[in-house]
């Protein structure tokens, strides 16, 4: 669902304007996130869109309807939101605590139990294991895994997420920052998600909205705000990121690789490179030929996945070249010796001594 922002302005009784002119577009299947210091109105516009809070001034639209049009308790069952604080019910199991939109909505048991099943699935979380576990049984990790299936279980066509991993250790945030993106390529809802961290923006977001003092700064994708900030304010927020490690895979994957094949070309191919990933005539990615079969692969990279956090998938697997897959299909194979031409050429054309 696409989501529209014209001229919203939103001040408190105490004169405190928390969003100021503010006007953006958020696509369908985007995920798009909010940033900025504490106190620039990046909460404040995210629950806005769910009408926890009323703008001053302004309209908002969820596809071409205004936002004040929606009936309340519709717009709000048509908008997962997931929080920071994860918020599970404590006396609730797992499947219960996931259940509890359908519920409301009517749905029938049948239909509520092959959802929790496939939620669970999708969150990786076996529902053989976890169904009729207690949150306090499980981890930070898992439980939020659950508050993103939980979100998901009426399936809305928006997800807002505000600071939802900012409670979790490193390792276990990165797995989730991974997991959303890959995620959001398959269920293709319209996420909007907020955080202060800039790594974490520019790990998951297909367009980050920079904001400061209630306004928009710079709207962009991350290498556009990486490498063409418009002020002094975005290039010191952002921090020096213009060297090579910071590069998109799609700057130097191969779209026509050895390592990708149409799987109706597999009979014709008498010698299989090593890896070999399949995809079907509208280049959905099927996953990795091995020994004639096509099996799961789940260690891919999307185009926007920088070079550093690439190279950190290559030293998880056990291959010399990763899909890159956008929207569930294969778009490029990113191999070493992509990495190596593009690294070549980066230090020819900028001087530096190749290392």
């Amino acid at each position: 669902m696409m989501i529209t922002f014209e001229n919203i302005t939103k001040s408190f009784p105490d004169g405190t304007k928390a969003v100021d002119h503010f006007t953006a577009e958020i696509n369908k299947g985007e995920l798009f996130v909010l940033i900025g210091p504490s106190g620039c109105g990046k909460t404040t516009t995210l629950k806005m869109i769910n009408r926890l809070i009323e703008p001053s001034s302004g309209t908002l639209y969820i596809e071409e309807n205004e936002l004040k049009d929606w009936n309340l308790q519709e717009l709000r069952w048509n908008i997962g939101y997931v929080l920071q604080q994860i918020a599970l019910f404590p006396t609730m199991t797992i499947e219960e605590n996931i259940a509890v939109v359908p519920e409301m909505r009517k749905w029938s048991k049948n239909e509520i139990s092959e959802r929790v099943d496939e939620l669970m699935n999708m969150v990786e979380l076996d529902p053989s294991v976890y169904r009729r576990r207690m949150p306090k049984e499980l981890s930070g990790g898992e439980q939020q895994r659950v508050g993103v299936a939980r979100a998901l279980a009426a399936d809305p066509g928006i997800l807002i997420m505000d600071e939802p991993f900012s409670a979790l250790d490193p390792i276990t945030r990165e797995q989730l920052q991974k997991d959303i993106k890959d995620l959001q390529s398959r269920i293709q809802k319209t996420i909007v998600f907020v955080t202060h961290d800039m790594d974490e923006a520019l790990a998951i977001g297909d367009r980050i909205c920079l904001m400061e003092s209630g306004r928009i700064i710079q709207t962009g994708t991350p290498h556009e705000l990486t490498h063409h900030p418009v002020n002094d304010f975005v290039r010191d927020f952002i921090g020096d990121r213009t060297n090579e490690w910071d590069t998109p895979v799609k700057r130097m994957m191969s779209r026509e690789s050895e390592h990708s094949a149409n799987v109706a070309d597999l009979p014709n191919i008498p010698l299989y490179p090593a890896p070999l990933y399949i995809f079907d005539s509208d280049h959905q990615f099927l996953g990795r030929s091995r020994e004639g079969k096509i099996e799961d692969h789940s260690i891919t990279v999307s185009p926007e996945t920088v070079l550093k956090k690439a190279v950190e998938y290559f030293e998880t697997s056990d291959v010399d070249a990763l899909p890159v897959i956008e929207n569930g299909k294969l778009i490029g194979v990113l191999s070493y010796k992509d990495i190596v031409r593009y690294m070549q050429q980066f230090h020819m054309e900028s001087g530096k001594e190749s290392v």
